[in-house]
């Protein structure tokens, strides 16, 4: 498949990124013809959480005080309670996803990530879904929720959980062929 050929995409993590959410994503958009890299506030590696224990570790291609949002097509963003949680507390993450939101690009968030997207401003008014958890997080924030495996509303991909990811990575090959998305900035 070469659906993506000369795309470039973002996955923004840290430790503790649920395994799958990460690496299938990696695998499946790379398999589409993107060039993809994973950038972390750390160096080297990140480990992942894979069901109920610590995973496998992860390479880190670039440090995310390194990279420019405008430099990718997309940003995908992996779930996993760990993650979302400390990423949005990092200015650095969320600037990223601020100005990867202010560019048109898509975005894909999956099961607690959309936690990112709310504390970046991105959620109020967009239809989302998310895990089960994080329901009201979503709709506090002012976003509508549902239960459904992907939603999308102008290039934001959200998902619930692993078992969505078949549909997440379908959606976000096609909200990237989509080019650019024109929409209101946070």
């Amino acid at each position: 498949m070469s659906e993506l050929n000369g795309k470039k995409i973002a996955i923004l993590a840290t430790n503790g990124f649920e395994q799958s959410e990460l690496e299938v994503p990696l695998e499946k958009l790379k398999k589409a013809g993107a060039e993809v890299h994973v950038i972390s506030p750390e160096a080297e590696e990140i480990i992942g959480w894979d069901e109920k224990d610590w995973g496998r570790a992860v390479k880190v291609d670039k440090v995310l005080g390194d990279a420019k949002a405008s430099d990718y097509d997309a940003l995908v963003l992996p779930g996993g309670q760990i993650n979302p949680d400390l990423l949005r507390l990092n200015t650095e993450a969320l600037a990223f996803i601020r100005a990867s939101f202010a560019g048109g690009k898509t975005i894909a968030a999956i099961c607690h990530a959309p936690w990112l997207l709310i504390e970046a401003g991105i959620a109020k008014g967009r239809h989302m879904t998310s895990y089960p958890s994080v329901r009201t997080d979503v709709e506090n924030a002012g976003g509508k929720w549902e239960d459904s495996p992907v939603v999308t509303d102008n290039g934001i991909v959200t998902s619930r959980n692993p078992d969505d990811l078949d549909a997440f990575c379908d959606k976000i090959i096609e909200e990237i062929n989509e080019g650019t998305h024109h929409r209101q900035a946070a």
